[in-house]
């Protein structure tokens, strides 16, 4: 059976979970004209999750992809969190803030129990995973009411790991990609490759089917992955300037500017390599630094910052993730984008 049809879809497009930039009207309009929309829910709250889900099936009966994030709780460290606190203190003098009154906490959940227990109801198709996977007894509730499990792999072994554990397709994230990497074996940033380096080592690698995802944004870029074997593409910074999507008024002027074309990798704005629109901050501070506390303990005290900068116009100490391709985000709606993506392939 293709991957289409087992997920359910018309078309091998899938949209790209983006936390922070999206939520439920993206995702149906995706589904809708004919992919596979995504609801990113590493940043939500397992009741601003169902508000979520209750808002796509009330609007569309396609399927959907519910996505989640895997890390482990970090172990703080006060030595290292006093050090980034150091490096930060100087923005934060600039900008009139106070850096001892920084609130603790984290920016992101991992899939848990509680997490599981708000999304039975709504059985989605399909549940994804960025980071690995959960614990074995999670997957084995999420298949257990049909849903098809998907995560993603930056390097071969992750690719075989993903299969060793039972996921239905392998989603291969090609070092283009923006916003987070999925890697999760280990941290080694020379292991991370572009995606048609890495597509065709992991469709050889694994017997399951894979999803091609990294700088792919028209249908030449779709047809060349599929020509390598893919059986789909996944596709996110097409659709951050589309109505449909959350993505703030300085984050679409940044994606539709020449500032699009210098991205990189950097773990200053959570604690985990993300690729995004290079700012003052990854200028200055080095785009990875050991100085940032361990994903997700960097968010704190850089979202006072951002904040401040925000209020008075600058994205220079915001985390504009994009790709490295960020020719075909235009101000268009999703469904476009899905059409264009697609075209030729019927």
């Amino acid at each position: 059976m293709s991957l289409t049809r087992q997920l359910g879809i018309e078309l091998p497009i899938l949209q790209a979970p983006m936390a922070g930039v999206q939520g439920s009207d993206l995702a149906v309009a995706v589904s809708e004209a004919g992919g596979l929309g995504a609801l990113p829910c590493a940043m939500l709250l397992p009741e601003a999750m169902a508000d979520e889900l209750r808002r796509i099936r009330a609007a569309t009966t396609r399927p959907l992809n519910v996505n989640f994030f895997c890390h482990a709780a970090p172990t703080p460290d006060d030595v290292r969190l006093e050090r980034w606190h150091q490096a930060l203190a100087p923005y934060y003098a600039e900008f009139g803030l106070d850096i001892d009154s920084v609130p603790a906490g984290a920016g992101r959940r991992p899939f848990d129990q509680a997490a599981c227990d708000a999304l039975e109801p709504f059985r989605p198709e399909v549940v994804s995973f960025h980071f690995g996977l959960p614990e074995p007894a999670l997957i084995e509730r999420v298949k257990g009411w049909g849903a098809i499990v998907l995560s993603s792999a930056t390097t071969v072994a992750e690719a075989r790991w993903l299969e060793a554990r039972g996921v239905d397709a392998v989603i291969a994230q090609g070092v283009e990609a923006g916003g987070h990497r999925g890697m999760f074996l280990d941290d080694d940033i020379t292991t991370q490759v572009g995606t048609f380096a890495l597509l065709p080592q992991v469709v050889e690698a694994v017997s399951l089917p894979v999803i091609a995802a990294g700088g792919i944004a028209d249908a030449r870029g779709v047809a060349a992955a599929l020509a390598l074997g893919a059986s789909a593409v996944q596709v996110g910074t097409a659709f951050l300037c589309c109505p449909e999507a959350t993505t703030s008024t300085l984050h679409r002027q940044a994606l539709q500017s020449e500032a699009a074309r210098h991205t990189a990798l950097t773990n200053l704005y959570t604690g985990r390599p993300a690729r995004g629109i290079l700012t003052r901050l990854m200028r200055e501070l080095g785009p990875l630094s050991e100085v940032a506390p361990a994903f997700p303990l960097a968010t704190a005290a850089i979202a006072p910052l951002r904040s401040a900068a925000e209020a008075v116009g600058s994205a220079e100490f915001s985390p504009l993730w994009a790709g490295q391709n960020a020719s075909a985000c235009r101000e268009i709606p999703a469904g476009e984008v899905v059409r264009a993506l697609a075209a030729g392939l019927r």
